[in-house]
């Protein structure tokens, strides 16, 4: 009793001393879940139906593979729709498939589900009475429902069925299987354990084994154990979807795993099929022998005389990856395949999956926490864990990362990296657990600025109370989620609206760059003349003055030999006068006018009467010879 009450002591100073370290990091933690702890625990049963509990999720995106990092699409529990106010109504894009048509339709997102029916009515001439409008997330919805209110992406897919409107054949078999092998089914496949449906696109040439191998891939059940509901009766794995006989667009079928004989597993699968027991089945557990373990072992009461288990991680890893990977095929193989899908990866890589997408697709981060030295470790595993109620639940609205703390090396690696990505605080917060308080469930928000550790779940929890706190944190998540949805909203428009201001401005840029390329191609094509002509200018300058220096002198008026004095008027109305001996030849009155800026090449040199070209002339013949003695008028003209 003694022992006891010291227990119980220091329990409660663990507590205090933890709720001490963590009001500045979770404020208002208690607050909040226990003012909503009586409306969330008056929803539903907690082991009942999804569809009691909270919301259903939407269904996920086709994908051709998972991802091991998420493998369900954002889930939300429903909240009051906001109206988010934006600058300029956002468009909707819905591509409508009807047979062997598709419509293309683009509608503001404040328009009802009414007028696309309105529209498609003109497109495809069929009533809005027979038309069924079908492919929404959410199932059949009214034709006055807002699109707004749904929160849709820009582009959607939808298509329509008319079930008293019989199709015409026009085509022979041949042409029409032909045809169906080129198109898309969409295959809604429904996963019983999980409670989730799929929405899987496949072409109609791809056989059902190939759609069974993928499906394997999304829900973890080897193709060998499926056991399907929906698919024709003729229908073989060799068979195309076209060949089939299924219903196109869209046809709903149904998957689970197959039950196994009683007391009998498959030597290589021993943990696959273990039964494991459901939320309605209360505290009564299974013998221990189902796990696989020793009784003692599973309650970390001692160890069986045969060999240990082997450990979740390996000490001292070097790589994360590698040390989940080992994690989650050890935790596959203690407890079973019905697990949360374990993030592999980083924390740092987990963290940027959960809280730094888009507004919409961000979800919370839960780190489980793992200590196989703890008696609640397997009970908590086997019971919380891998409940079906869970599993569905963390895996639609959480990414689940895990990590061994069992050995101390993993444990200080564990601090170190919640100490990189959190602060201080949360690794100080997972010093103070002791051994026996282990299993621990971290719930992690992202906010703008840092994360928030909204709740740790200690592993002596009930299903009922670990559903209730997972419901809490989630409530507390979609009410911060639907402002971040609001501000992204918002601050896209403004980013639209500078992006087309940005654009128009890179435009006019753009146009003032190309006219001052062409000032600038102008300017140099100018100058380029204007040097050319400048060089020719100082050429002809330059000939001009060789021209005037080699001019003998101009002769007195008084000699001994004949003078002639020559007048010569220029195109601008001057006059040019000299006085040569008679002698001189006619080149040198040709180098005089050329000097004086007028080369016998452009201009030539006529008399006035009677009217001779000078030019033509032999330009070594004398003045006298040319008669142009004792004295002459001549005028200067341009050639043609």
């Amino acid at each position: 009793m003694a022992s006891d009450s010291e227990n119980n002591m220091d329990r409660e100073i663990i507590l205090a001393d933890f709720q001490a370290a963590i009001n500045g990091v979770i404020p208002q933690e208690n607050g909040i879940l226990q003012s909503n702890l009586s409306s969330v625990a008056s929803q539903a049963n907690i082991y009942g139906t999804r569809s009691q509990a909270v919301p259903a999720a939407p269904p996920a995106a086709p994908a051709a593979s998972s991802s091991s990092s998420s493998s369900s699409s954002a889930f939300c529990p429903a909240l009051p729709s906001r109206h988010i106010v934006e600058r300029q109504p956002r468009m909707l894009n819905f591509r409508v498939e009807y047979r062997q048509r598709t419509v293309e339709v683009v509608i503001e997102e404040g328009s009802v589900i009414g007028e696309i029916k309105q529209i498609l009515e003109t497109e495809l001439q069929v009533p809005v009475s027979k038309m069924q409008l079908k492919g929404w997330k959410s199932g059949d919805l009214s034709d006055s429902i807002v699109l707004q209110s749904l929160h849709l992406p820009k582009n959607n897919s939808l298509y329509v069925l008319t079930p008293e409107i019989t199709p015409t054949a026009s085509t022979s078999q041949n042409s029409v299987l032909q045809e169906s092998l080129n198109q898309n089914f969409l295959l809604v496949i429904s996963h019983r354990e999980a409670q989730r449906d799929y929405n899987l696109n496949f072409p109609g040439s791809r056989t059902i084994q190939e759609v069974k191998r993928n499906v394997s891939d999304l829900i973890n059940i080897p193709v060998r154990h499926q056991q399907w509901e929906g698919w024709p009766a003729s229908a073989s794995d060799s068979m195309t979807l076209a060949a089939s006989g299924i219903s196109y667009p869209c046809h709903h079928l149904g998957v689970c795993r197959r039950s196994s004989p009683a007391n009998t597993r498959e030597p290589t699968e021993e943990c696959a099929d273990v039964h494991m027991v459901s939320d309605s089945e209360g505290d009564d557990f299974e013998d221990a022998s189902e796990f696989g373990v020793d009784e003692s072992e599973m309650f970390g009461m001692g160890t069986s005389t045969g060999s240990r288990k082997a450990p979740l991680m390996p000490e001292n890893t070097e790589n994360e990856v590698d040390a989940l990977m080992h994690f989650t095929a050890e935790f596959t193989t203690r407890y079973g395949e019905c697990h949360p899908v374990f993030f592999i990866g980083t924390l740092e890589a987990a963290s940027q999956e959960a809280f730094y997408g888009k507004a919409r697709d961000r979800k919370l981060l839960a780190i489980y926490l793992h200590n196989d030295e703890s008696v609640l470790g397997n009970v908590f595993c086997s019971q919380m864990m891998c409940a079906d109620s869970i599993v569905s639940y963390l895996s639609q609205n959480f990414i689940t990362w895990a990590w061994d703390v069992t050995k101390e090396a993993n444990k200080a690696r564990l601090l170190t990296m919640c100490t990189r990505h959190f602060g201080s605080v949360v690794a100080q917060t997972i010093r103070t657990y002791k051994t026996d308080q282990f299993p621990l469930l971290l719930i992690v928000m992202g906010k703008r600025t840092s994360n928030e550790v909204l709740n740790v779940i200690q592993g002596n929890t009930t299903v009922d109370e670990l559903m209730m706190r997972l419901m809490g944190a989630m409530e507390i998540f979609t009410a911060q989620q639907q402002e971040d949805i609001k501000d992204e909203d918002e601050r896209e428009a403004r980013e639209m609206v500078k992006r087309e201001q940005d654009e128009a401005y890179q435009l006019s840029l753009e146009a003032d760059r190309k006219k001052r390329e062409a000032q600038e191609r102008e300017q140099a094509e100018q100058l380029r003349l204007q040097q050319i002509q400048k060089e020719a200018d100082d050429e002809k300058e330059a000939i001009r003055l060789s021209l005037e220096h080699a001019l003998p002198p101009e002769p007195a008026d008084e000699g001994g030999e004949p003078i002639s004095k020559l007048r010569i008027r220029t195109p601008s109305g001057e006059f040019l006068v000299r006085r040569f001996l008679g002698s001189t030849k006619l080149k040198v009155l040709f180098d005089f006018v050329a000097s004086k800026g007028y080369p016998w090449e452009d201009f030539k040199l006529l008399t006035t009467f009677p009217r001779r070209n000078i030019t033509q002339l032999d330009p070594a013949s004398s003045l006298l010879e040319a008669k142009l003695f004792p004295q002459e008028t001549l005028f200067l003209e341009a050639k043609e």
